[in-house]
């Protein structure tokens, strides 16, 4: 399955409490809680780029499937770490968050959970 293609934000759940539990400072949280961010995935085989501008943030990471890779958190702090395919979704964990993007037709579905906090964004294909 291709993930490729250009995504913007349609809705998100629980921002505020996970931005804030995974120690983003509030004034970041509040700039970025009404922002669409756009995501971009370039794949080529198990070659990922997945690119996520959020305003004037752009958060960038590049990773092959199943192989050890820098990946930059949300925090900006980059994590040692192994993307995989599991059912025909992205999955990684990310420190003490696990991250699973999923695609169902023209919409890609994110969802991070922390402990017993669960952060979805759903974004529909715009290219």
């Amino acid at each position: 399955m291709s993930f490729a293609g250009t995504y913007e934000l349609q809705s998100q759940e629980n921002f505020e409490v996970f931005m804030k539990a995974i120690g983003l400072p509030d004034d970041l949280i509040e700039k970025g809680k009404d922002i669409k961010s756009v995501t971009k995935i370039e794949q080529n085989g198990n070659h990922f780029v997945v690119t996520v501008t959020t305003g004037p943030k752009v958060l960038r990471n590049e990773f092959d499937i199943g192989k050890e890779s820098d990946i930059e958190t949300l925090t900006e702090e980059k994590v040692k770490t192994t993307v995989n395919i599991v059912d025909g979704k992205l999955v990684v964990q990310l420190k003490s968050v696990n991250s699973v993007t999923e695609l169902s037709g023209d919409t890609l579905t994110n969802v991070m959970t922390l402990r017993d906090i669960v952060y979805k964004r759903v974004s529909k294909k715009v290219a």
